[in-house]
């Protein structure tokens, strides 16, 4: 029944640049739950939110990954706060290929929110002491089968970074080892 439209509940967080004090409070407890095994270390450049600082302007803004997508986009568009310059990939969500923010520092694979799935909600929600973030819930139509598999993304990433062929070799020296 491809085409056939459902609903589905899709959540958010919702931030409020003017109460974050950039704290980081939110990318510490990220990395620590997505650390494997869960809590066993903290490393914020695996956390899948990052906090834009400029502590110097008073400047924090909490930016959380979004879509892997495969190529880097076309607009350098550049955003004025309180008199400071920042470029357009200082707020994108995406991973790509033009900069390693939202990827995982060991192997490249991008990183992408997952809502802190199995919790009530968001751990990054949760332990923000000013509530700068918060969840938002909205229910939207959907065609079935129009998000891509986590696998999928996975694959796709390390195809673009070691080749097709590299990836098809190394999954047939892997199913030869059964």
């Amino acid at each position: 029944m491809k085409g056939d439209k459902k609903k589905k509940t899709i959540k958010t967080i919702k931030i409020d640049v003017d109460k974050c004090n950039g704290c980081r409070a939110c990318e510490v407890i990220c990395s620590s739950f997505h650390a494997a095994p869960k809590y066993s270390s903290n490393n914020p450049a695996r956390s899948r939110i990052r906090v834009i600082r400029d502590p110097l302007r008073d400047v924090y803004v909490p930016v959380y990954a979004g879509e892997y997508t495969v190529a880097e986009c076309a607009g350098r568009d550049k955003y004025t706060i309180d008199g400071k310059e920042y470029d357009e990939c200082s707020f994108c969500r995406a991973s790509c290929p033009s900069r390693d923010d939202f990827k995982e520092p060991d192997s490249g694979l991008p990183l992408k929110c997952d809502m802190c799935e199995g919790e009530d909600e968001p751990l990054c929600v949760k332990w923000c002491l000013v509530d700068a973030l918060q969840v938002e819930e909205r229910e939207e139509e959907v065609e079935e089968g129009e998000e891509q598999e986590e696998l999928e993304t996975g694959l796709e990433s390390l195809a673009d970074k070691y080749g097709m062929d590299k990836i098809k070799d190394a999954i047939t020296r892997l199913s030869q080892k059964d």
